[in-house]
């Protein structure tokens, strides 16, 4: 469908399935698909396109730039098979790309069973005895794979198009290289493998994490999950549902909360279920999102036992904080 990388190294794999075997050496032209750099000091090729050819075992020399004698034969053979395949159908009209190519595919077998003009045999004839020293192909074929560069957060994930994977901890602010297939996702530092993931796919924002990748301190709380820390808030009453619900949601990885919601519920153990609960409850009328510092703060201070609310503090609507009527004097001479 185009010159671009996928395209590029799709045709090479579907080229040595139709061959049945793989070549040793690969003579391209200088496409940036293919070739960053070509010199006569250095040849820098695709990450892709290299590691496609070592999967195959072939080796990639580029033909000097500027230099179509390097492949004068191919040069040759495009123009005959352009005059043969391409301008023969040229007045036909496709629809879909599988029509267009059963007609090529019909045009090119009879192509490579004509006979030669000045010598016996055929290209298919000559085919058949150049297969022999044809590389057997590998178990799979090539899966095309892209590149890219990403940077551990503090969290211990990569951002990779819009999903999250975890990478060891100790890996945090380095930046990884991160390799793509349809179904896998591989990280490697300074070329050496760290971890893999299944490639998730739909909805952005997804986590994939691992438990041998958290600090020690977020292990310890693997055991433990969302629902289990809701279900024993609930217990001690909705405010403290409310305010664990808030640290939950206010992390990337929800395991980063597990902490502070263990350390939030143990303060019952301290201060008796009730006084928590009053407690929470004092929180949320200050800020929609309480921390465990602040009821923490609360508790400590005795605040929470005071429970009664003074007019002339503001009422919670469904807009917001607003102070209402009363406060402004409304109706008052």
């Amino acid at each position: 469908m185009s010159q671009g990388q996928e395209a590029w190294i799709a045709a090479h794999v579907n080229t040595y399935r139709f061959f049945g075997g793989a070549t040793r050496i690969l003579v391209p032209d200088n496409l940036k698909s293919g070739v960053i750099k070509n010199t006569r000091d250095e040849i820098v090729l695709n990450k892709s396109y290299q590691e496609m050819a070592e999967h195959y075992n072939t080796a990639i020399v580029p033909t000097r730039v500027k230099a179509p004698k390097d492949k004068a034969t191919v040069e040759g053979a495009v123009g005959y098979v352009s005059s043969f395949i391409l301008a023969a159908i040229r007045n036909q009209r496709f629809f879909t790309l599988h029509e267009l190519n059963k007609v090529i595919k019909e045009r090119l077998h009879t192509l490579n069973h004509r006979q030669f003009q000045k010598k016996e045999g055929s290209r298919a004839s000559l085919f058949s005895e150049e297969r022999t020293v044809l590389l057997p192909l590998p178990p799979h074929e090539y899966e095309y794979a892209t590149w890219k560069m990403a940077t551990v957060q503090y969290n211990y994930h990569v951002s990779v198009e819009g999903q999250f994977y975890s990478i060891p901890y100790e890996y945090i602010k380095r930046k990884v290289d991160v390799r793509l297939t349809r179904s896998v996702i591989e990280v490697f530092f300074e070329r050496n493998r760290i971890c893999s993931h299944v490639r998730l796919h739909g909805r952005q924002g997804q986590y994939s994490t691992q438990e041998t990748h958290m600090p020690p301190k977020h292990q310890q709380y693997v055991q433990w999950n969302g629902e289990r820390f809701r279900k024993w808030a609930v217990q001690i009453g909705p405010n403290t549902a409310a305010v664990v619900e808030t640290i939950l949601t206010g992390y990337k990885v929800e395991q980063q909360g597990y902490r502070a919601c263990m350390a939030l519920l143990k303060l019952s153990d301290s201060y008796t279920p009730q006084r928590l609960e009053a407690a929470c409850d004092k929180a949320l009328y200050y800020t929609p999102r309480p921390s465990y510092k602040s009821v923490q703060a609360i508790l400590k201070s005795g605040q929470d036992k005071n429970s009664e609310i003074s007019a002339a503090q503001p009422e919670l609507s469904a807009s917001g904080f607003v102070r209402g009527a009363d406060y402004y004097g409304r109706g008052r001479k």
